[in-house]
Order: structure tokens, then C-alpha cells, then sequence
């Protein structure tokens, strides 16, 4: 008998198409998988069963009338970050506990509207703040990867990434900062994407830093990932930094030749310390894009080594900023106080998780009279210069860039290296910070496997809404 978990988003589609199952057998396969699976890792938080069965039964009957949509009947898991109307919606943070918005973000909407089950709601680092998923205050994400070492899953969208490769969800919603979609993906042998800055809305995500924020999908395959965004991204009057324009087809770019394009190498990727795995991956895939007919060009980006130090700044200030919200007064967690001074600093204390007090703590200090200047304005300045060595590569004619999508495999939950030395853990987000700096989209691809049989990824990075372009060299990948 098939196992109705295994089959992608594509091969769903086809299948209700033939009458081979229905919705709700298939959403019913993954709530039991669920049940089998979460307790050892914790991927999701929050199941919502009785609804995805009433959507499963609203999807059988479009499916039979001949009127379905897009995602029709295909079960996702909803990253914790999106507010999803009358469930919890926590950021998986003590602060916002008990919070069930009384309203639905624009891209689950979306998603709805195309006809996808939600089957509940996925664990996270704490507001986003992690590479590991390690901060969440409900506990570690463990990989499935690997059945006799719990190792992390990646970050901030641990959840979404495992409960994807566990088969726990035909995909998830997740959103990337600074890497927090291609990170766990490249973790746990999935895809990940992380769109233009703009393509999707970000109205109803709980925000970490606005200027940075990105939703996009994770999936097992690139054609799934191509037909998740394309369900995912709207324009949306509600959020000013989302674009007025077309959704393209993206699944149509998927199988398309890549003869005669040229992809990128850029040499300052290569740093001290990269393991010899990563870097013959590396090489092995500019091979694999050059046997499929693809130019591969040597290029220079040498604004690369200050992005993650120029990340550090603007991430924590941007945080810094939206996280003064929670206070306690209107909704989620509230310690009394003496007074209200005392019970704002109460609330906070108790509220926040150590990761998330760290990074206010920095970008209130750089947003702070006298250090503004000397670090917030430089490294937005900084940033402007990392922009343009994408933009003159792609002036040059580059189509895409290849690069690492993280400097080694999966390592145990709880290395102490990582945990004694926060900037141990910042380095994991080294190739992928530049794209959120920069604005651009980017793809991570499952590539290969380290010497203990881990996944490792390649990272596609592309011109701004070159997201066709992605999805046509990631599927070669």
C-alpha cells in the first residue's frame, strides 16, 4: 500500500486528479505520522486536528465537484511566527503566552485560499533568534535525520524543515532572516527558499527585523518549492514593502535546460576553516551545472566578510525595536509588578529567553545616543556596498551564484563549543546573511553527504524576482 506521507505536493495533485485517495485519508496519514513521531521531535507544538479534517472534507468535495484549487487538500504544518486566526500564535516565546490573534496573516491566507489543510502549528527558535532551534520555550527540535544522535535540525525554522523531512507535512511555511530557511533545510536534506525581499507580504508574521524578514517555503523537492511560493506571494495593500506584481508560474521553470547560462563562483566564499567536505561538494555541484551546459565564471564579492559582523548590528537593532511591544499590558504574559516600571521589566524578564535578551540588549546598544553613528549607520553602509557586488556580478552577466549553504553538517543539540560561545553559533548563518543584506532570493538544495551519512546543501543566490531562475538551476542540482 503507498504511504500516502511520502508523496510530494506534485504527486497529490495527481493523485486526487485520478481519484487514487482522498484528502482526508491523506490528512489522516499525517496526523497519525504526527502522533507516531512528535514525541521524540518536537516538531510541532500545537496540532490542530479537528480542522484539518473539516478542511480535508471541504478540499474531497471541490476535488469532486471538479472545481480544485492550487493546493487542494494538501496538508501543511504552519511555521509558529505566522498568525493563524482563533490558534496559538506564540513565536515560541513564554511573553506571548496564551496569544490567539483574532486574525489571519496574508500568506496563510493565501495558502487557504488555494485549498491546503493546516495540520498545526511548528516549533521555532524564540522569535526567530537561533541557528539551531535550540531557543525555543518549548524545547529542541530534534532532526530526524539521524535515529541514534539527536542533532539540531538548523534554525530559526527547525520545525518547519523537520517536520518536512520526517514526513510530517507534504511542506511548511518558514521565513529567513538570515538564513533560517536554507540553513535547517541544507540540515535535514531539504529545500528551502527564500524569496525576494518583498514577494511575499509579511502582514500577520510576528516581526524580528523588518528590513530583513522574508516567508517562503520548505519542501522536499525544488517543483514543490515552485508551487508553494507561488501560493505564498501576492501583492498585499496591508504591507508597504511587499510588491505590486504578478505571482509568475515558477513550477513552468522547473526541467528547463540551463544550457548557455552562466553561473557565478565566488572565491571569497571560500574561507578559513571550511571543512574539505563542503568544499569538494562545492565543486562537485559547479560540475554538475557544467556537465547540464551551464558556464561556470569565477567572480569576486569582496564585501563578504563584513556581512555577518554588519548583521549582527542591524538584526539586533531592528529587534531591539520590535520587541518593545511586549510589555505585558495588552496581551500574552503578565508579571505584577510594584508599579508599572517594575512590572514591565518583570514581564520581560520572565517573558523573554536568553538569545532574545542578548540580541535586544546589542541592538539597544547600537541604537543608543553616540553609538548610532559609529555602528547602526555603518553597517547599513556596509550593507549598501554588499547590494552592489551583487549588482555588478549580475551586470557582468552572471545568472545565479553558487555558493555552500552552511559551513558543515549537523552537529549534537547542546554542543557546548556553540552554547559557551554565541558567535560559534552566529557563524552558521556565514553564506547566508548576504542574501537578506542584499535583498535577494536564494535556494538551498539537499547536494550530497558528509562522511557519517548527514545531508549537506548547496545554496543558489539569484538576481532580484530571479526566483524562475532558482527553481530552473535548483531542480539540475
Amino acid at each position: 500500500m503507498t504511504d500516502l506521507t511520502a508523496l510530494t505536493i506534485a504527486d497529490l495533485r495527481d493523485g486526487y486528479a485520478a481519484k487514487s485517495f482522498s484528502a482526508r485519508e491523506v490528512t489522516d496519514a499525517y496526523l497519525g505520522a504526527i502522533e507516531a513521531k512528535n514525541e521524540r521531535l518536537n516538531a510541532y507544538i500545537v496540532t490542530t486536528a479537528e480542522q484539518a479534517r473539516e478542511m480535508a472534507g471541504a478540499s474531497d468535495k471541490a476535488i469532486a465537484a471538479g472545481t480544485a484549487r492550487p493546493l487542494e487538500g494538501v496538508p501543511l504544518g504552519i511555521k509558529d511566527l505566522y498568525a493563524t486566526k482563533g490558534v496559538h500564535t506564540q513565536a515560541c516565546s513564554h511573553i506571548l503566552d496564551g496569544f490567539k490573534p483574532p486574525y489571519e496573516s496574508t500568506v496563510t491566507q493565501n495558502l487557504w485560499d488555494d485549498g491546503a489543510v493546516m495540520l498545526g502549528k511548528l516549533n521555532m527558535d524564540e522569535f526567530a533568534m537561533g541557528s539551531s532551534n535550540e531557543t525555543s520555550y518549548y524545547g529542541a527540535v530534534v532532526n530526524p535525520v539521524s535515529e541514534t544522535e539527536d542533532l539540531v535540525p538548523g534554525g530559526s525554522s527547525g520545525g518547519s524543515a523537520a517536520a518536512v523531512a520526517a514526513n510530517m507535512c507534504a511542506a511548511a511555511t518558514a521565513s529567513d532572516t538570515g538564513g533560517s530557511i536554507r540553513q535547517p533545510a541544507a540540515l535535514t536534506g531539504t529545500v528551502g527558499i527564500k524569496p525576494t525581499y518583498g514577494r511575499c507580504s509579511r502582514w500577520g508574521m510576528v516581526a524580528f527585523a523588518s528590513s530583513l524578514d522574508q516567508a517562503g517555503p520548505i519542501t522536499r523537492t525544488v517543483r514543490d518549492a515552485a508551487i508553494m511560493l507561488r501560493s505564498m506571494a501576492s501583492s498585499d495593500a496591508k504591507d508597504t514593502t511587499c510588491v505590486d506584481m504578478p505571482v509568475p508560474d515558477y513550477e513552468a521553470a522547473v526541467g528547463k535546460s540551463i544550457k548557455g547560462m552562466k553561473i557565478g563562483i565566488p572565491r571569497e566564499y571560500r574561507m578559513d576553516g571550511m571543512s574539505d567536505e563542503i568544499d569538494a561538494l562545492w565543486k562537485e555541484g559547479a560540475e554538475r551545472l557544467r556537465d547540464a551546459g551551464a558556464e561556470i565564471v569565477d567572480i569576486s564579492l569582496p564585501h563578504t566578510k563584513y556581512a555577518l559582523p554588519a548583521y549582527y548590528i542591524v538584526a539586533p537593532a531592528e529587534a531591539s525595536s520590535n520587541l518593545a511591544r511586549y510589555d505585558g499590558v495588552r496581551y500574552g504574559l503578565r508579571v505584577d509588578g510594584e508599579n508599572i516600571t517594575d512590572m514591565y521589566e518583570r514581564t520581560r524578564a520572565a517573558g523573554f529567553g536568553d538569545e532574545v535578551q542578548r540580541r535586544i540588549m546589542i541592538g539597544t546598544y547600537v541604537l543608543s545616543a553616540g553609538f548610532y553613528d559609529a555602528y547602526y549607520t555603518r553597517a547599513q553602509k556596509v550593507r549598501t556596498l554588499i547590494k552592489q557586488d551583487f549588482e555588478r556580478a549580475y551586470a557582468d552577466g552572471i545568472d545565479c551564484i553558487l555558493t555552500p549553504a552552511t559551513p558543515s553538517a549537523a552537529f549534537p543539540i547542546g554542543d557546548v563549543s556553540k552554547q559557551e560561545d554565541p558567535v560559534a553559533m552566529y557563524l552558521n548563518d556565514v553564506f547566508t546573511v548576504t542574501v537578506n543584506m542584499a535583498g535577494l532570493p536564494g535556494i538551498a538544495v539537499p547536494a550530497g553527504v558528509d562522511a557519517k551519512g548527514l545531508p549537506l546543501g548547496l545554496q543558489l543566490i539569484g538576481k532580484p524576482f530571479g526566483e524562475e531562475d532558482l527553481f530552473r538551476v535548483g531542480a539540475v542540482l
